[in-house]
C-alpha cells in the first residue's frame, strides 16, 4: 500500500510542482513574449493591474509549489503522507463541488472540462487511498 501512495505522491507532485511553477514564471513568460504557451490564457484569466500578476503568482503558484512540495515530504513521512491525502482530496473535491454549484445558476458553462475530471479522479483516488489506509489500522 505504501507504495501506491507514494506513486500517487509523486503524480501529486509532477501536477502541482508544474502549475506552480509555470504560474510563477509566467508573467516573465509573457513579458519575454516567448513562443510558449500562458498558463494565464490557458485557465481564462485576464491580468488587468500589476497587482494581479503577483496575485496569480501567489494563489496558482504559491500554493500549487507547496502542494507540491508537502507530497515529497509525504514520499519520506508517512503522517504527513496522510496529510497531504486528505489535504488533496478536500481540496479536489470542493473545487469540483464549486464548478457544479457554479453550474446550476441560469446562464452559466457546464462545470464538464479537463479540469474536472482530474479532481474528480483525484477525489476518487484519495478516497479511495484514504479507506485502504483506514482498513489497514
Amino acid at each position: 500500500m505504501i507504495w501506491i501512495i507514494r506513486l500517487y505522491l509523486l503524480i501529486m507532485i509532477v501536477i502541482y510542482g508544474v502549475i506552480g511553477l509555470w504560474a510563477i514564471l509566467d508573467p516573465i513568460i509573457i513579458a519575454q513574449e516567448l513562443d510558449y504557451p500562458s498558463l494565464l490564457n490557458i485557465v481564462g484569466l485576464a491580468v488587468t493591474a500589476p497587482i494581479g500578476y503577483s496575485e496569480f503568482a501567489g494563489i496558482y503558484g504559491g500554493l500549487n509549489l507547496c502542494i507540491g512540495f508537502m507530497c515529497i515530504v509525504g514520499i519520506f513521512k508517512e503522517n504527513i503522507a496522510t496529510f497531504s491525502i486528505k489535504f488533496i482530496t478536500f481540496l479536489v473535491g470542493s473545487i469540483a463541488l464549486g464548478r457544479v454549484l457554479f453550474s446550476m445558476m441560469p446562464s452559466t458553462p457546464s462545470f464538464y472540462n479537463e479540469y474536472f475530471v482530474f479532481e474528480v479522479c483525484a477525489f476518487v483516488a484519495g478516497i479511495f487511498l484514504l479507506y485502504q489506509q483506514k482498513q489497514l489500522d
